[in-house]
Formats: structure tokens, sequence, C-alpha cells
């Protein structure tokens, strides 16, 4: 088996980290017997500088044409905020239609949480975030702007067929990847965080869509409700409670940046932009970090933790689930810290301990 896979290296730390990531994947997939067949591409700020670009619809129409994309970091200091962001990030979501975004929150041995009297056991759940919909499809606008009457309008839209496949692909990752699957629970459990009390029309048909297609399609996940300020709250007295996670855009944006605090942060956060039937694109949550590039210093686990997502997604599951006991193994008994310049080791000596226990 041969994937062909687009590598974004990006900005600032970007390309460093991605090396590790490439180190890894490439072990992984001599260790398992398959091939990966990688083409760069230079989408990111440095391009912009030079020519006035972000994701041209030729690079969409190219990246089209690979199973999986692999991407750094996009953000530079020389460039204004949004730039990028839109013209990559969101323009790759909308365009190759990755409606989700997948986020495990997953503590590791060794790394530190700031929840009192947590471990590994207790936080252990994935965060299914709904990725093309909401308020970031931009419908909206201003009336009267720049006067004391000025008035603007950003609206949060849903379609049914939106929910219903985002919701369908929450109950299949729900019956696969579960703590019950995994030997970690009693159940598998799909919950819906919303706000059903306020928004009560796009939370409403969120709410109806769930328990529709649990009890006609899914009567073996266990399924649970809990508005969104509650699981924030959750979130930091009982992440044990968690299991699978489905959520709109804006309140999955919000809560997957403090399940990365909680798994010990964004050193070791990955997330992957999912189209089930299309490419997808797997990163490392954290941003550009200019201030540590070419440094040497920054923590690539993150990056790596992104490949390991692309091969599970890919179906290479064996090479997937050794990948992470590989992280594992190293945050538990390598690592003296995951913050940049405090780890003990350099960023490529971090991919060399990957990659050197992934082939043991």
């Amino acid at each position: 088996m041969a994937y062909k896979i687009a590598v974004i290296p990006g900005d600032g730390t970007g390309p460093e980290v991605t090396a590790e990531a490439v180190k890894v994947l490439k072990a992984a997939a001599e260790k398992f017997n398959f091939k990966v067949d990688l083409t760069e591409f230079d989408f990111g700020g440095e391009r912009y500088k030079r020519t006035g670009e972000t994701l041209p619809d030729s690079g969409v129409e190219e990246l089209r044409g690979f199973d999986a994309i692999l991407l750094g970091a996009i953000g530079h200091p020389d460039v204004a905020p949004g730039i990028l962001e839109k013209g990559i990030l969101l323009k790759a979501r909308f365009d190759l239609d990755q409606y989700i975004n997948l986020r495990p929150v997953r503590l590791y041995p060794g790394v530190e949480t700031p929840l009192k009297n947590k471990g590994p056991e207790d936080i252990d759940f994935v965060v299914v975030r709904e990725n093309t919909g909401d308020l970031y499809t931009g419908t909206g606008g201003f009336t009267m702007r720049g006067t004391p009457h000025e008035v603007a309008v950003q609206s949060a839209v849903y379609t049914r067929f939106q929910v219903d496949r985002c919701l369908k692909y929450a109950f299949e990752y729900a019956r696969k990847y579960g703590k019950k699957a995994r030997g970690r629970g009693e159940n598998n459990t799909l919950a819906l965080s919303g706000k059903t009390n306020v928004l009560t029309y796009v939370y409403d048909l969120w709410e109806r869509a769930f328990n529709e297609m649990g009890e006609k399609e899914y009567p073996d996940i266990a399924r649970e409700y809990y508005h969104v300020d509650a699981t924030c709250m959750w979130f930091v007295k009982n992440p044990e409670w968690f299991d699978v996670i489905v959520t709109g855009n804006m309140f999955g944006d919000i809560i997957t940046d403090l399940g990365a605090m909680i798994q010990g942060g964004m050193g070791v956060a990955a997330g992957g932009n999912i189209n089930p039937e299309g490419v997808s694109m797997f990163e490392p949550i954290g941003g550009s970090a200019p201030k540590y590039t070419g440094k040497g210093v920054i923590n690539p686990l993150a990056a790596i933790c992104a490949a390991q997502m692309m091969l599970e997604t890919l179906g290479q599951d064996e090479a997937a689930g050794r990948i992470e006991e590989a992280v594992k193994f190293v945050t538990a008994n390598k690592l003296k810290s995951l913050a940049a310049g405090k780890m003990g080791y350099s960023t490529s000596e971090v991919g060399d301990l990957v990659a050197e226990t992934l082939v043991e």
C-alpha cells in the first residue's frame, strides 16, 4: 500500500516540527510495510510575502489528488493576523469540505496537567467538532459601520445535512474508538454539547437529529447531553466522565482549547480536519511560535501525533497505535518537560527518540 501525502511545513517552527513528524512517519512505513510518497508545498507567510498568494484555487485542486495533508503551522509575524489563517486554513477546510475537526484529548504518562489529582486514566476523550458551518460561514455583515448606530450581525447557520453527516461520523467514531472498544469503560458513549436553553433553533436541530439518529441507527451507543458551559466545568472537575463529544463549530473551537490545556498544553495536542470521503489535513494545534524558529528547541510531539492521527484515518491502525505508544514511552521516561527549551533534548533528538522507540 502506498499513500500520497502532501506536506505543508508552513511558517515559523512549522518546518522543524514537520521534519520530525515525517521522520517518524517514514520509520512507521518501513516497519509496517507501507509506502509514503511525500510532496512538499510552500504555502505560508514567505510565499505570501513574495507573491501575494495564500492558497490559490489551483493549489486546492492539486491537493485534491492526495490521500492526506500534513500541515506544520500557519502564522507569520510580518503578515497581518487573519490573512493566512483565512486564506490557507479556512480555505482548505471549506474548499476540501473537511467537515470534521477531530481532537483527541489524552493525558500521556509523565505529562503534567493543571488538574489536581487527575491522571492519564481520567483525561482520555475525543471531541468531534463540526468544521464548516456555524458562525464561521461568514453569513452577516455591517450596517452604518463607523457610526454610533453601527450594527454588526454574524449568524450561526446549519443545515440538517451538515448536522446529520457530522453526527454520523461521531457515532461511528464512538462505536469504533470509544472507551469500551479500548477496554476503558462499560459503554461507548457519545455526548452532545450544545446550548438548547438559549440557542433554541440551532441546537434544537442538533438535539433532535442526535436522538433520532441514535435511536434508529446506533442503539448500542449511550447518549448524553451537556450544555456547553457545563461541558467546560466538567472538563475541569470530572474529565473522566467523557468519552466522545460532538458539537458545533464555535463551541468546538472553544472546548478543544480547554481540552489541550488539561492534557498538558499545546506541545502534545494534535488535530485532524477530516473529509471522510475526500482528502483530510492533520496538524499540531499550537501556532508557528516564531520566537523559537531555527533554535531547535520546539517540542515536535504534537506534529508527530498529527502524523499518528493521519495514519489512523488512512486505516493504518497498527502503525498509528505503535506511534502513540512510542510517544507515551518518551513522555514517561525521557522528557523533562514539554516546554520549548526545557525538554532535555533538541527538537530533532525528540523525533529520534520516538522513531527509535517505534522500531524496537
